[in-house]
Order: structure tokens, then C-alpha cells, then sequence
């Protein structure tokens, strides 16, 4: 029997992590995504700090839209929140999420609204 879906990607993210970390002046983009909703952080590895978080639940404009939307949505509002913050380059992690679908209409969005990675 093999892994089951999640154990199989937290094997991926587990490999992902040993390479990527963020740090003050250039935090992690954390992606998590559940079947109805998607969330984002910018997170300080160093400090254990989460300088900023974005979630399609908390923004009222991504109620009632396509998922694929309300990733943009969120990743448009995670570079405003980081452009607040004085955060302008982050490192994504994809949190072992094929880099497909949602995951990269986040990660455009974010690119989109100012941040480099």
C-alpha cells in the first residue's frame, strides 16, 4: 500500500523545507490550501515571526467567486500587505502543492502586486 495524499505531500513539503527560509529582510511565502479556501503567510523562520497573513475567508471579495479568483484575490492582497510592511523580495514556498492551478494564480498575483521571488 502506498502513502496516502496527505503523507505524501507532507513528504514533499518536509524536503522542500530543508532548502527554503525566510528570513527578516526576506521572509517565506507559506501557501496553504484546503478544498474550499486559501491562505498565505509571510513568515521570519529566523524569529518564528509571521510578518503578514492573507486569507481568502477574511476578505469579503473573495466570498462567492471562483477558487482560481479568490487566489488572485489573496495574492494581490498578501503584496499589499507586504508593501505595508517594507517587504519588497520573499522566498515562495509552495508548501508541497504542485505549482499549478491555485498555487501559481497566488503566486502571480503576488508577483503582479509588487513582491520578487
Amino acid at each position: 500500500m502506498g502513502l496516502t495524499k496527505t503523507e505524501r505531500r507532507a513528504r514533499i513539503k518536509k524536503r522542500i523545507r530543508k532548502v527554503v527560509n525566510g528570513t527578516a529582510d526576506r521572509p517565506r511565502m507559506a501557501v496553504y490550501r484546503s478544498n474550499k479556501q486559501i491562505y498565505a503567510q509571510l513568515i521570519d523562520d529566523v524569529n518564528g515571526v509571521t510578518v503578514a497573513s492573507a486569507s481568502s475567508v477574511k476578505n469579503d471579495k473573495a466570498q462567492g467567486v471562483p477558487k482560481i479568483d479568490q487566489a488572485k484575490i489573496v495574492g494581490g492582497d498578501i503584496a499589499e500587505k507586504a508593501k505595508s510592511a517594507g517587504i519588497e523580495n520573499i522566498v515562495f514556498d509552495r508548501g508541497g502543492y504542485l505549482y499549478h492551478g491555485r498555487v501559481k494564480a497566488l503566486a502571480e498575483a503576488a508577483r503582479e502586486g509588487g513582491l520578487k521571488f
